[in-house]
């Protein structure tokens, strides 16, 4: 397991490091949904968008920013988890999930619009 960076080095217990999203960009509207959520969180400031496909193949220094983060969030479209499985298997056990059919939204019929984006943003702040 790859250990997340919980405080500064001086204890006075302020969290340091990035704060992460990955996010499913997938074929489906769900994945288009949850990569405009992680771009939206991103140009807001609320985190730092990375790549997932950097972190699938080990990429070097997206490995080491990952496991500088004070928090990672994966955001996934359905219940494969593909986000939060590659996570997992490039050894990244602390991670914060979210999954859009759990919000209700079904894979092949989802609209994709400022309604829906506006409700998953709500849940992922929760997350970051």
């Amino acid at each position: 397991m790859i250990p997340m960076q919980t405080g500064c080095s001086c204890s006075c217990g302020r969290a340091t490091g990035p704060r992460l999203i990955f996010s499913c960009s997938g074929a489906a509207d769900v994945g288009e949904l949850a990569d405009r959520t992680a771009r939206r969180l991103s140009s807001n400031g609320q985190g730092k968008m990375s790549c997932l496909a950097g972190i699938g193949g080990r990429v070097s220094n997206l490995m080491k920013t990952a496991e500088t983060a004070v928090s990672i969030l994966a955001i996934d479209g359905c219940a494969l988890d593909c986000a939060k499985k590659s996570l997992e298997e490039a050894g990244f056990k602390r991670v914060n999930h979210l999954r859009l059919s759990d919000l209700g939204f079904e894979k092949g019929q989802t609209t994709v619009n400022e309604t829906s984006l506006a409700k998953v943003m709500e849940k992922a702040e929760r997350y970051l």
